[in-house]
């Protein structure tokens, strides 16, 4: 797996993931620009097969990056009212699951828009399993625990309904690690724990 960003941080500084897997590349998330050193190296590691990305807010420029590659943006149905650009490489998938690859799975979790996603990645961490959670799984500096909010820019917190939502969602799959929308921010062994006891101390802090 490879991040894409860009130096020095523009808007909110996230990183795209790219997952290097047997049935074709698939970019995680997106960042704003797109220039010919970056699709150079990503062609260089095999092009994409697709895009998926998490929720409107990493929306950016994924036209540009689906043409740039000929490849569809898979996007949860949910958030289609968020897309101001139309085009006919955007795929809205519904449901709450959705392969994207050999051992790779959309999770729609919901949380701060309805059509909130992760990825699961069945060979990641060594084969333990891995997930990619854009924001819609808040890590966080102390990589013990996690957290969630309806709205960041506004520090409003996320109601328990939703929480146990995105928590049932994923509970079916194995993952040892997490991966998280900026650089510092992973949770590298025991997982799928840190994310429960999470989701117990976040409830219990809210009253739920």
């Amino acid at each position: 797996m490879y991040g894409v960003g860009v130096e020095p941080k523009f808007a909110i500084g996230q990183r795209a993931l790219l997952v290097q897997a047997p049935s074709g590349n698939v970019l995680w998330d997106c960042v704003a620009l797109l220039d010919e050193g970056i699709a150079d190296t990503i062609r260089a590691l095999g092009g994409l097969s697709a895009i998926a990305i998490s929720h409107p807010h990493y929306y950016t420029t994924m036209v540009e990056w689906a043409r740039a590659f000929d490849v569809p943006v898979l996007l949860h149905a949910a958030d289609r009212e968020w897309v101001m650009r139309p085009d006919s490489r955007i795929t809205f998938w519904e449901g709450e699951t959705r392969a994207v690859g050999e051992g790779l799975t959309l999770v729609r979790c919901g949380g701060h828009f309805e059509g909130g996603t992760v990825l699961h990645w069945a060979a990641g961490a060594e084969k333990r399993g891995a997930l990619l959670t854009g924001d819609i799984i808040q890590l966080l500096p102390d990589a013990g625990w996690v957290s969630f909010m309806r709205s960041y820019p506004n520090l409003i917190p996320l109601d328990a309904a939703r929480v146990r939502a995105i928590a049932g969602a994923v509970r079916p799959y194995a993952f040892d690690r997490m991966y998280g929308a900026w650089w510092d921010m992973s949770v590298e062994r025991d997982a799928a724990r840190v994310l429960e006891r999470s989701v117990a101390r976040y409830l219990s802090a809210i009253g739920a």
